[in-house]
């Protein structure tokens, strides 16, 4: 998250070894696209577990705010005051990304009614982001350089890990979503993206390559959420893709 200090960079054994488990990861998604031949409907929950999720969610996501806030004055106390956040280049491009995937999510959605393609577009668009954020939140978790705290770093990610489980939890409310190929093809080039920016350290995004790799995954997620929403047909282009790469080569 923007809100992150810069953290300790992965450098040598520890960046190759971060990059190729990313690689792993990568490929076991790869893996079970290979094997979807058919988009996986998603059971939806009943109201009593989807007001539970719900209450969660915004219990979790107070506790994120406190967390952040104490984290803040913190770290300004420890600076005399005098806290300078760094260049934020992010949040233009998530927010962007969060518009464009709320209305296409809802054009997608648009055969449940007016507001089913509604709610479909607002858990869409808050999960996106989180689909990048979990992975990134467990790789830099452990290297923050900030001077706080331990116990306030543990509750500040047990409660925003918490909100990124529970928007993807929010997920099932929606009456049109699948998991497809598409969307694990796009999830396997998230964790391409993270690799690469592995093996130059995982550092802060406070350059141009980190910045465009930061960029890069961050829309990809958006595109994973955006490609839950995908109605059959569509969906059907990336199932027969290995079918038409046999058929070309002859096999």
């Amino acid at each position: 998250m923007n809100t992150h200090q810069a953290w300790i960079p992965y450098t040598g054994s520890s960046s190759l070894i971060l990059a190729i488990v990313l690689l792993i990861v990568t490929g076991v998604v790869l893996s079970f696209a290979t094997r979807f031949h058919h988009p996986v409907a998603v059971k939806r929950p009943g109201t009593g577990l989807r007001v539970a999720i719900v209450a969660m969610w915004v219990l979790s996501v107070i506790g994120v705010l406190v967390t952040s806030s104490i984290y803040v004055l913190t770290l300004s106390r420890q600076e005399g005051g005098h806290l300078t956040a760094p260049a934020d280049h992010i949040t233009p491009v998530t927010l962007t990304s969060a518009v464009v995937a709320f209305f296409v999510i809802a054009y997608l959605a648009r055969r449940s009614g007016f507001w089913g393609a509604v709610g479909s577009a607002i858990v869409g668009t808050i999960a996106a982001p989180m689909i990048f954020e979990l992975p990134f939140d467990l790789i830099v978790m452990g290297r923050i350089s900030a001077p706080v705290p331990v116990l306030l770093n543990l509750l500040f990610f047990f409660s925003l890990i918490l909100v990124e489980i529970l928007s993807f939890a929010m997920l099932t409310f929606s009456p049109v979503v699948k998991l497809s190929r598409a969307t694990l093809f796009l999830l396997a080039g998230m964790f391409v993206i993270f690799a690469v920016w592995a093996l130059f350290g995982f550092v802060y995004p406070a350059s141009l390559l980190p910045i465009a790799l930061n960029m890069i995954s961050k829309v990809l997620a958006f595109a994973v959420a955006v490609s839950l929403f995908l109605p059959p047909e569509k969906s059907a282009w990336f199932v027969r893709q290995p079918v038409l790469a046999r058929q070309g080569s002859g096999q």
